[in-house]
């Protein structure tokens, strides 16, 4: 008794279709409902223009683009931030199924 297995994938079933958090959905539905805004209220005459109108729904893209071993971009680009500018570097690690024991 005491021993437990913990799923691979228990943190993917928290997110949705296995790969999006509901503020990843708003970002890139954002993302997309301000480029139809500029595609339809700005005249594209020409290939700068065009891109420029659609870059806030590439960079939305961008953010929640699935990751390996990081659910999205977005998590990947603050894992980095915060590894390299913001935290400390003493790692106390505790895992899931710790027997009551203090470290």
């Amino acid at each position: 008794m005491g021993n437990y297995l913990i799923p691979a994938n228990s943190k993917k079933s928290k997110l949705i279709l296995g790969f999006f958090n509901p503020i990843d959905l708003v970002i890139f539905t954002i993302g997309c409902i301000l480029t139809l805004i500029l595609l339809f209220t700005i005249r594209t005459g020409n290939l700068f223009v065009t891109i420029l109108d659609l870059l806030p729904a590439l960079i939305s893209a961008f953010l929640v683009m699935p990751v390996p071993n990081y659910h999205n971009m977005m998590t990947l680009l603050h894992n980095i931030y915060s590894f390299y500018f913001v935290r400390n570097r003493k790692y106390y690690w505790r895992g899931w199924c710790v027997n009551g024991k203090k470290r």
